[in-house]
């Protein structure tokens, strides 16, 4: 195999695994519905088609996400101050909490992963990471 096939294999399980473990709880988020929360985290309060677009689903696949993590108290929609026959989408308290709890759960499984390496492997994992950013930036 090359290189690219043999970096895109096993990133490809990395990121499959990593997915795996944060979509792992209590709450039976989906993915889309942890990555809505993610998003709102990251960039604010937005609204609903801009969810769907930063997302790549159509605004009807977004509506039933907002409406459960709605029901269950990790978003709030307000009118937008600017037009009111649109709503703008914040996270609350709850969802941050949650993310919050993935977060911690995942670092502490790549942690105990991480505790398995020698000293010298975790100092050529570290040394990798700038590598893998520049890769990813060009892709």
């Amino acid at each position: 195999m090359t290189l690219a096939q043999d970096l895109r294999l096993a990133v490809g399980r990395f990121a499959r695994r990593l997915r795996q473990l944060y979509a792992d709880g209590d709450d039976n988020l989906s993915f889309l519905e942890l990555a809505v929360l993610q998003r709102l985290e990251r960039l604010g309060p937005t609204g609903p088609g801009a969810l769907a677009g930063q997302e790549q689903v159509t605004s009807a696949a977004i509506a039933p996400v907002l409406r459960r993590l709605d029901e269950q108290a990790y978003i709030t929609r307000a009118p937008d101050p600017s037009d009111g026959r649109r709503a703008v989408v914040t996270i609350s308290a709850t969802g941050r909490s949650a993310l919050l709890t993935r977060e911690a759960a995942s670092v502490t499984r790549i942690d105990a992963a991480l505790a398995t390496l020698t000293a010298d492997e975790r100092r050529r994992l570290a040394d990798v990471i700038p590598l893998l950013e520049k890769v990813t930036a060009q892709l």
